[in-house]
């Protein structure tokens, strides 16, 4: 009788994009997989997201592409107002975002956690309302405890909560090491759809503030976007929700268009999102036993508009890495195969800020001049950053 040998145990911190898809592609190469995250179930929410380029091969491969084409909500339109009111512009979203019309998907996040969620929920171990309190990789493996009591084994960890991530500040430190700040701060939250806004966004700017409304399809409400400028992080907000929209009704005081009722719903809000932006730069990925992916290895902001691609082509890349390799060779791998590409999609940053977010007078109107030309030119080629990297097949998967 031949005895085969036990799969290797791996733990993923963190059930949002990353986690999910790196535990899928995990379970194909072979290792046992548990899931912690420290929500009560998986966190959905209905803003946009894009998944796009080498991604989208990524989720073609999960098996999932099907499904998240049926999802797709087509944006249609992206009106940019000046501080009146006033239209500027009326585009295609694809001319600001460099997407690619009929290939690039525009989803609601939730429908892309429910379709990761669902392609390896047979195969995984989830647990929810939970998370990692210590790690410990004195031994052969890494011994974990968790805060909802108890311990175990695994012979791999790996972190992927998110850019203000623990699992990187137990390996390697503060965040602000590696945090590159980017010099505004935002909010989203869900309010109603008071103007009947339908399948677009329209975006109100002055220098240095922005205010915006997603329509995502029909629906009753609208994602409201706020986005202002400054020097140094709010670090006395982040921890609360009463500070931050002080912060907020403080930088949009004087605003005009439809920001007064923006500021009015935002006070009523029980799904405010608030953070700074930023990037996560490190300059490596792992330590012995332990992996990050995703925005706790190199989050990119919501400037390039590639967190979501970036994440699923990190897990495919990083388990096929493991593949047929021991963890130190895997981890090398990994960071070499990928460093390129996260770097290049980083550094969209500079095209992202100048684009929706100017903070001066004469930059803002250098701005709407080109959007003005813009809308009268045929649809931009796609940014070459996001097809960078042609996916290799690991393993013969």
């Amino acid at each position: 009788m031949t005895r085969t040998a036990p799969r290797p145990k791996a733990l993923v911190s963190g059930a949002s994009i990353a986690g999910p898809a790196l535990a899928f592609w995990l379970n194909r190469h072979g290792f046992e997989v548990t899931v912690v995250e420290k929500a009560g179930t998986l966190r959905g929410g209905g803003y946009p997201i894009d998944v796009r380029g080498t991604a989208l091969d990524v989720v073609e491969r999960m098996g999932i592409l099907p499904r998240l084409r049926d999802a797709h909500i087509d944006l249609r339109r992206l009106t940019f107002r000046d501080g009146d009111g006033g239209e500027v512009a009326s585009l295609h979203p694809h001319a600001v975002t460099g997407g690619v019309a009929g290939r690039d998907l525009e989803i609601r996040r939730g429908d892309l956690t429910d379709a990761l969620y669902g392609a390896v929920r047979d195969d995984v171990e989830f647990l929810f309302d939970d998370s990692v309190d210590t790690l410990d990789q004195s031994g052969h493996g890494v011994d974990v405890t968790f805060r909802g009591g108890g311990s175990r084994t695994f012979d791999l960890v790996f972190g992927a909560d998110g850019m203000h991530s623990r699992t990187r500040e137990m390996l390697f430190g503060p965040e602000e090491r590696f945090h590159r700040y980017l010099g505004y701060c935002f909010a989203v939250f869900t309010m109603r759809n008071t103007l009947g806004l339908s399948h677009e966004t329209v975006m109100w700017n002055t220098p240095g503030r922005a205010a915006a409304l997603y329509a995502v399809g029909d629906d009753d409400e609208v994602h409201a976007f706020l986005n202002f400028a400054r020097p140094e992080p709010p670090f006395d907000a982040f921890g609360s929700p009463d500070a931050q929209r002080d912060l907020l009704a403080e930088a949009f005081a004087d605003a005009g268009w439809e920001v007064p009722g923006i500021l009015t719903a935002l006070r009523d809000a029980d799904d405010v999102f608030f953070d700074a932006v930023g990037q996560i730069r490190m300059p490596r990925w792992s330590s012995g036993r332990v992996a990050l992916l995703g925005d706790a290895a190199h989050a990119p902001s919501f400037l390039t508009g590639q967190g979501t691609s970036l994440a699923l082509v990190g897990a495919y890349m990083l388990a096929g890495s493991l593949a047929d390799r021991d963890h130190a060779a895997g981890f090398a791998a990994y960071e070499r195969g990928t460093r390129d590409f996260v770097t290049l999609n980083q550094n969209l940053v500079g095209q992202g800020g100048a684009t929706l977010f100017p903070t001066t007078a004469r930059a803002l109107e250098q701005r709407n001049d080109r959007l003005r030309g813009l809308s009268a030119m045929p649809a931009p080629e796609p940014r070459p950053a996001h097809s960078a990297l042609t996916l290799p097949v690991f393993g013969g998967r």
